[in-house]
Order: C-alpha cells, then structure tokens, then sequence
C-alpha cells in the first residue's frame, strides 16, 4: 500500500486522536504489526500519534507515541509494507535536503520489527545525492500505559513522565517498567521531553543507521504466553493459482493465523488462535472453536490445542455471575474485567455464550475424521459428554427441544450467539426480539453437535450414541414445527425464536450455517440456497448479515448488514455441502474479489453497501484486523472449491471440485491428513491430482 501526504508543509502526520472521547476509536486507516501477544497500531507512515494507537503488550499499551521527524525539514511519507505480519517498512523523503534536482536525495527508511514484549524500529537516513548533508533526527516517545479497555473505549489517560536511567527513557507504574533505547549515534536525551536527539552528517551516497528497542518488564505473567517461531502447528503452506488475489489472500491470511498463535500456561504444547487484533488477542471460545475447524486441512494439531485448551476450563458449576454450568464451553478469557457500552462488566473469565459448546463437540469430531491421534480423542471423550450433557440440561432450560439462552445476571451479553451485538437479533420491522431466544443457526450446531457425538461414542466403544441421535430427531422436528415461515418469495426459517416461543421473521446470514448439517432435508436446503444467492443476501462482495429489505438494515451495523468473510466462508462450506456448488462459488468470488481492498488481509467485517453501489468494498471503521476466523476463511475458500472431505477412519479422501470452477489451475502444498503431508493440484479442465497417504483411498482425485 502506497500512502502518499499532499498538502502538508510541516511532514508531520495527522494525529490519530481525531475521535470524541468516550467513543471506541476507528481502525481502518491504521498498520498492524503483529506478534501475539504484542502489536504496534501506527499510522499508515509509521509514528504512533495517540487515538487507538500504540505498542501493546497483554492488553496494555506501552508506548501511546513514537514519532520520527526531522528539526525543521518536512519529513514525506511515500509508502509502507507489510512484509509479513511481524514486520513492516516505511519510507519516506526528506524533502529539499541535499536535492541539486527535482529528485528527492535523503530518504527515512523505518522497519519496525515485533517479538513478544519487544518493539525494534531500524532507523535508516540514507544520501543519494552528490552534496553533503547535516540534519537533527528527533524520537520523540511517550507512554500512558493504558488497558485496552480504556483505549477501545476512548478514554484517554494521562502520561507518565519519563526518566533516564542507562543512557535509554524508563517509565514506571506500579510493577511495570517501559524502556527505550537506540543502539548508535549518541543521542542527546531529554526526558521531559521524551526525546532522542540525533546530529547526523551524511557525505554522498552514505548512510546512517540506529535501531530503537522498547522492551517491558511486568512482574505478572502473561495469562496465555506467545508461540515460537519453529512451533507453529502446521507445515510450511503454499499456493500458486491462475488468480494472484486467491495467492495474496492465502499467503497474508496463513502468515497472520501463524502470528495469531497463543499457548496455555499449563500445558504450553497446546495452541490455539486468539480472536484477532487489536480488541480480542485472547482465547475466545466460539472464534477459537471454528478458526481451528477452518484450518483442518492443514492439520489437526491446532485443533486438538484448542479442544484440550478450553476443555481445561470446561464449567463445573453453576454461577450466575460468569454464566458458567457444567459442561459448558467459555466465551472468554481476559487480564481484568471487561465493561461493555452498556454498563455491564463481563468477569475475566466468562462464559456467556450458547454455541461454543456444541461447536466443541463438532471440532473433536471433525479433528478426529482429519486424523486426530485416536488415543487424544479418546482422552477428551468425557468432556464431550459433559457438553453433551449441558446441551439437553442448561441449554434447553425449559425443556421445549431447542437451545436458548438469556442474560440471567444482567451483566453479560444479551445477545450470546455469534451475532452478540445488543440489536443483532430483530424483527424484519426492525423491533428488538425479547429473550430468552432461540437462534436458528444454534439450532442447526446443536443438532450437527448430537449427530456427530453418538458417532464418537459409538465408534470408541461408550454409552449413548442411541440416546443423542434420538435426542438429535427431536431437535429436527421440533425445528421444522416452529422456526419456518414465509413471506411473498417463499418459506424460510426464523433468525430466531423469542421469549413468547414466536419466529423473529428476519432474513439473515443465518441461512449458511444450517446448510450441510443435516438439519434440512433437500427441498429446504434449495430454498435457502436460492435466498443466500440473491441481491438481498448476496452483496457481490459477500454475504450481508441481514437483507435490505428488513427495516433494520444498516450497511455499516455491526450485524445488521455488514458483511463478515467468516459468515460468507461457513455459508460456501454449507452450500457445497448441501450439493449447490455454482452458488458457493459466486459467495466465494465475491469475497476473493473484495480482498484486494484490503492488501489480501480480510478484516472481521466490512460494510454491507455491495458491488453494485461501491467498485470496491468500505471498510467497517471499527474493524478488527487480522482476525483469526477471518485469515482462516480463506482455507475454507479452498477446501470448499476442491470438494475436500477426509474421513481418516474409515480410510477415504474425496475430491469433487465443483465449486472449483475459475480457481485451477491451482497447486497447493502444506495440508495435513493423518498426520501425512497432502498436496494438490487441480488443472483448468477441473481435474484434481494428489499426493496423499497410501493407507487413505482417493475418491474424485488421481494420485500423483
């Protein structure tokens, strides 16, 4: 991406802090660099300028500014690269220093660089010119040590002063300590000022070079610790197709999933994705439970850390304060406490969430048809069973055969599926649906959850399978009985059921999560494979949460009408699932085609308005990015375009790339089955060629 300032004598950048206080700060025009659980939000031209902006580390931010100018020459940015998620450089021009022509002579060249806790900016002052040059570079730094609450709320918070100690700026609170130092050029150092002063003499064609290191002490431990670089859970992946977006997007979002990377504290070997950056680098059930789905075809150790992960904090009692009950699945974990807009607080630990639970149960069953360890599988059967358990107890409280959920406390998420914003869930007149609610999508979890937990008991021997499948039925019909309705283009199922047990009668995104479940039969499956396709779900860029024509639609609401990669993703995996490959493909074309927009880094969201009004997608202005299910849909892109299903233990792996049309030729490398390396290529023609384990037959494939 190329940032070019016009109209600015002094070279200096706008200020992030544009916002009103007490209002959650845009993100949009920020750069991320990112190494969980540490990143660096900047403008585009590399200073940190107050706003949203920062070094983070655990949910603190260390530095609220560092800026790099020039005493008294305009200082112009003219690009910056994200070089991998990690590392990012910045260039700029110093403008009519050393010139003897038009062209610039003396450029800044920044690379900021991330670790765990370490910030490294390399300074570069570079001559080409023909005449010798003398400049004063400052570093100015400052640091609020704000929590991210109070920065994802807009609060700002006072600086701390800063003290020399060792020839670098320290700052202090409490037990945690901030420091700054530069590696050469003997700096004058002005810590009320919080500068660095640099005299740099420069004869052509040389150059001078220092690097800056922010390091943090803090006495408590981080609560899930960063990966190594040589542990990530997946081999080295590859792509090269006939569509370079395809390539952009695969590379970025595999290089950002690798940086998304936490472990547990108890058991480091166990990794999982946070949610995503800059508001959610932590473990967060349901976003950590798909993204680990999606990555499946890349192996299935990360989803065997995810599953023992969250299973080490599987509810045990019942608590109304965090939501917890036995067998349930948290929703997230934090540092402190988190308050939401509205006046509630959600306790470090929290637990109100309906649907992380049953998409446990599937992800065991997924991981164990990709080639999960027998034996690990076997190990977490109890707390399968205790999730199974939760669903026909706590989940159905009322006992009417479908799942719900309601904020008990008044203190958590009203809303507590994935669309937990407080209007997400609304009649097609825009009324706010009163809980307990019912979602559909939920529905369709816990049914493909029963499903696919009778298959694991059976197939290891244990009790049951005969009681969930049952169980599974009931939920069906109970479903068909009461979710459906119709408006003049046809019948279609609720986004949810209300207090009063009435079908909440908008038409939402919804409809891709209950497609391959087998909670549909064929003809209903048709009939929300033809809504998902058109204009009102369909947005050209992707899949709209909610349809224009409900009254509530917004195309920058948070879940009334923007578009989320990942709901598009689970909505093309559904439809070739559900046998509707031409209309997966448009879905997934649309979000291929909006990824540019974006340098192939697909945000959490981005509005809803559509190709046919916008030639390129507007972001949401508050988006995360990266964000883990986000990065992962891509693979789902692919694993839905090759027709991919492995089922390890009954020895297959089938192909039927019908989705496919316009990807191949394509060559992929880096997936995993059975523990074994899988590589792909599929030809113009649609023909898929392998290179898979010799103990798995190959359906719809040749082997190499």
């Amino acid at each position: 991406m190329n940032t070019v300032v016009q109209g600015n004598p002094t070279g200096h950048q706008p200020p992030a802090d544009v916002v009103t206080e007490g209002l959650q700060p845009f993100l949009h025009d920020v750069c991320t660099t990112l190494y969980a659980p540490s990143l660096v939000l900047s403008r585009p031209a590399g200073d940190i300028a107050g706003g949203p902006d920062g070094f983070f580390h655990g949910d603190r931010r260390l530095l609220s500014t560092l800026s790099v100018r020039v005493e008294g020459v305009p200082v112009l940015p003219v690009s910056h690269t994200l070089a991998a998620a990690d590392r990012t450089a910045f260039r700029a021009v110093l403008r009519g220093v050393g010139e003897h022509t038009a062209d610039p002579a003396v450029t800044l060249h920044r690379v900021r660089s991330l670790e765990p806790g370490v910030l490294r900016e390399e300074l570069e002052i570079a001559n080409a010119g023909v005449k010798d040059i003398r400049v004063e570079v400052v570093v100015s730094a400052g640091t609020d040590l704000a929590s991210m609450h109070d920065v994802k709320s807009g609060h700002r918070v006072p600086a701390l002063p800063a003290e020399v100690e060792d020839g670098a700026l320290l700052w202090r609170r409490d037990e945690v300590a901030v420091r700054l130092s530069a590696s050469a050029g003997s700096p004058r150092i002005d810590a009320g000022a919080g500068e660095f002063r640099f005299e740099v003499a420069l004869a052509p064609r040389t150059s001078w070079r220092t690097t800056l290191e922010c390091t943090v002490t803090d006495d408590e431990p981080q609560r899930f610790p960063a990966v190594a670089r040589d542990a990530v859970p997946w081999s080295k992946t590859g792509l090269r197709s006939a569509d370079q977006r395809m390539d952009q997007l695969f590379a970025r979002s595999v290089g950002d999933l690798e940086r998304l990377l936490l472990s547990d504290p108890e058991h480091p070997d166990d990794q999982f994705l946070a949610a995503g950056s800059p508001w959610f680098l932590t473990l967060f059930g349901r976003d950590s439970l798909w993204a680990a789905r999606m990555l499946l075809p890349l192996g299935s150790d990360l989803a065997a850390g995810t599953l023992r992960t969250l299973a080490r904090r599987q509810g045990t009692i019942v608590d109304e304060r965090t939501d917890e009950q036995p067998g349930k699945i948290l929703h997230e974990v934090r540092r402190e406490a988190r308050k939401l807009n509205e006046g509630a607080s959600l306790p470090p630990v929290y637990y109100g969430t309906v649907d992380a639970t049953p998409l446990w149960v599937i992800l065991l069953h997924d991981a164990w048809r990709w080639g999960m360890d027998p034996e690990q599988v076997r190990d977490l059967l109890p707390h399968a069973e205790a999730a199974l358990e939760w669903l026909a107890t706590y989940g159905d409280a009322d006992g009417d055969g479908l799942l719900e959920y309601v904020n008990a406390s008044g203190l958590g998420l009203s809303n507590q599926g994935w669309k937990d914003s407080g209007d997400a869930i609304r009649w097609r007149d825009g009324t706010h649906a009163e809980a307990p609610i019912a979602l559909c999508e939920v529905q369709a979890y816990a049914y493909e959850a029963a499903i696919d937990g009778a298959a694991l008991l059976r197939a290891f021997g244990r009790p049951g399978a005969e009681r969930w499948e049952e169980w599974a039925e009931r939920l069906k019909r109970r479903f068909r009985e009461t979710f459906w309705v119709e408006d003049e283009t046809g019948r279609y199922p609720a986004v949810a059921l209300d207090a009063a047990k009435r079908p909440v009668d908008s038409v939402t995104s919804g409809f891709g999560h209950l497609l391959g479940t087998g909670l549909l039969d064929e003809e209903e499956s048709a009939l929300l494979a033809a809504r998902l396709a058109g204009p009102e779900l369909n947005s050209g860029f992707g899949l709209r949460t909610l349809s224009t024509d409900s009254t509530g639609f917004n195309p920058f609401g948070y879940h009334i009408g923007s578009i989320w990669p990942h709901d598009t993703a689970i909505a093309v995996h559904g439809l070739v699932r559900a046998g509707f490959p031409a209309e997966a493909a448009s879905l997934a074309e649309g979000l291929i085609a909006a990824s540019p927009a974006f340098e192939g880094r697909l945000p959490e969201l981005f509005a809803g308005h559509g190709s046919a009004v916008d030639s390129v997608p507007a972001p949401y202005p508050a988006s995360c990015r990266p964000q883990a299910w986000s990065a992962a849909s891509a693979v789902t892109l692919l694993t839905a375009a090759l027709g991919l299903e492995a089922d390890v233990p009954e020895g297959t792996l089938r192909f039927s790339p019908r989705a496919g049309e316009g990807v191949g030729p394509l060559h992929l490398t880096g997936l995993r089955v059975a523990g074994a390396p899988l590589e792909v290529r599929l030809d113009a023609t649609g023909q898929v060629r392998v290179t898979a384990p010799d103990t798995l037959t190959v359906h719809g494939a040749d082997r190499a």
